[in-house]
């Protein structure tokens, strides 16, 4: 004979089964979440910055860089336009650079006299390289470019006479606290570089005049002076740096007008074209 267990224990087994599948969907959802939720917030200067999470104090936002808490920067809310997702792929793991501790010691400018023993060709052509780094530390690849430009004139092997190497100039203290082990391999040297330039941006809320015055003199001296030190070296690196930047986003707005103008004139013939086209279609057949 078979016997009907109390309806008390039924009902409790329905309510443990219920709670069961319930815990099951939520954990479900928590592991199919998404991994980060980072936002960009656009600058007034062209610049961004990306965080987890943000809070607005007044005239300054508080913008957390980690999901602890522990990493965040200030800006001036004012200068924030606005926020857009990060759909960006993470930055690469590079090691050993996977901290970011503070840099002391600045890259020199461009003073390549003489030239390090030859290396390997790069695995990547240098546009690859520097798109690359650019995207993972979210800087325009044309003022990594114009950096490079005034630091070694794209020679990967240089060597300043104050022992600054490659690309991107990073002396060898620079180089060993951004995990860069070979300042010769373009790769490693111009993410380092691009890395560090990004800290800096980020110490004087991309002020990107103060940001190239560090790379070239130190922080150092950007705090002592309030500002770009009054070094005729420092002074003519930032200004070589920045005409050239501008003059890149000149040329790049100027081609762009010029495609557009183009495109206008090729679509006013074609749209005048259409009635002729049409006559002659209207007549031909008898």
């Amino acid at each position: 004979m078979i016997r009907r267990r109390p309806l008390a224990t039924d009902r409790a087994t329905r309510i443990a089964a219920k709670a069961t599948v319930f815990f099951c969907a939520v954990a479900v959802a928590l592991l199919a979440r998404p991994a980060t939720a980072a936002e960009l917030a656009i600058l007034r200067n062209g610049f961004s910055i990306r965080h987890e999470h943000r809070l607005v104090m007044g005239t300054t936002t508080r913008l957390f860089l980690d999901g602890d808490d522990s990493s965040f920067t200030d800006v001036p809310t004012a200068e924030i336009t606005g926020y857009e997702k990060d759909l960006s792929l993470p930055a690469p793991v590079l090691p050993p650079a996977t901290a970011a501790p503070t840099l002391t010691g600045p890259a020199k400018s461009g003073e390549f006299i003489k030239s390090a023993a030859a290396k390997p060709a790069p695995a990547l052509p240098l546009n690859e390289v520097v798109n690359t780094a650019s995207a993972a530390y979210h800087l325009d690849p044309d003022l990594v470019n114009s950096v490079i430009h005034a630091e070694s004139g794209f020679n990967a092997h240089a060597v300043s006479p104050k022992g600054a190497r490659g690309l991107m100039q990073l002396m060898p203290g620079t180089a060993n606290q951004l995990g860069v082990n070979d300042s010769f391999d373009p790769q490693a040297n111009v993410t380092g570089g691009s890395r560090y330039l990004r800290e800096l941006l980020e110490r004087y809320n991309f002020d990107l005049v103060k940001a190239l015055a560090a790379y070239n003199a130190g922080p150092e001296r950007v705090e002592q002076y309030h500002g770009v030190p009054p070094f005729r070296e420092t002074r003519a690196y930032v200004n070589r740096i920045v005409r050239d930047y501008n003059h890149k986003k000149d040329a790049q707005e100027k081609e762009e007008k010029r495609k557009q103008a183009s495109a206008k004139a090729a679509s006013h013939t074609h749209r005048a074209s259409k009635p002729a086209a049409t006559a002659i279609a209207a007549e031909s057949p008898r």
